[in-house]
This record gives C-alpha cells, structure tokens and sequence, in this order.
C-alpha cells in the first residue's frame, strides 16, 4: 500500500522558517521524482519544487525554499525560509514515475504565516 505522510506543517510569524518532510512507503521511493505542491484558499494547486534527476523550483520560491531527499529513509524534504503570507497553503506531497504513468498524492499539511 502506497503511503505519502507530510508533517512539519504549522503556524509561523512572517520572515520565520519551516521545514516539511514526506515519508513515503509503498513503492520504489528512490525511482521516482518527489515534488512538492501547494494550494491557497481559492486557488489551483500549483508545483513548488521537485527533485529527481535535477532539480527544480518555482519562481516565487527561488532562494527561500530548498527541496532535498533521503533515499535512505525513504523521505523528502522543504526547508522553507523567510515565508509570507503568500505562502500560506496546504502543501501537498507527490511522488511521480512517469514511465509507470505512477502518479502518488500525500494528503497534505497546512502551511499559515500570519502574525
């Protein structure tokens, strides 16, 4: 059974830092590329930032946020730094191999900077 467990989530003043981590079971975690995404209140879930091969992040995120992986503990990792409000959303888990059409959702964890 395919598991993708977020934690880390939580309140954080804006400026403040925050790191997510995923845990993943299931499936062949060092096979495929782990990304993370986010959804505001009222907004499309939209990509943050991924790693497998290479690496990437969303604009809005370059220089704050820095994706990592443990193949070791099967985990995934968002250090995330000087957050505002914008960032405010629930953060949500991928795993994706796309030459298995293998496409896995965490449930997410929710994100809030305010003062």
């Amino acid at each position: 059974q395919v598991q993708l467990v977020e934690s880390g989530g939580g309140l954080v003043q804006p400026g403040g830092s925050l790191r997510l981590s995923c845990a993943g079971s299931g499936f062949s975690f060092s096979a495929f590329a782990m990304n993370w995404y986010r959804q505001a209140p009222g907004k499309e879930r939209e990509l943050v930032a991924g790693i497998g091969s290479t690496t990437y992040y969303a604009d809005f995120v370059k220089g704050r946020f820095t994706i990592s992986r443990d193949n070791a503990k099967n985990t995934v990792y968002l250090q995330m730094n000087n957050l505002n409000p914008d960032d405010t959303a629930v953060y949500y888990c991928n795993a994706n191999l796309q030459i298995l059409r293998a496409n896995f959702w965490g449930t997410g964890t929710l994100v809030t900077v305010s003062s």
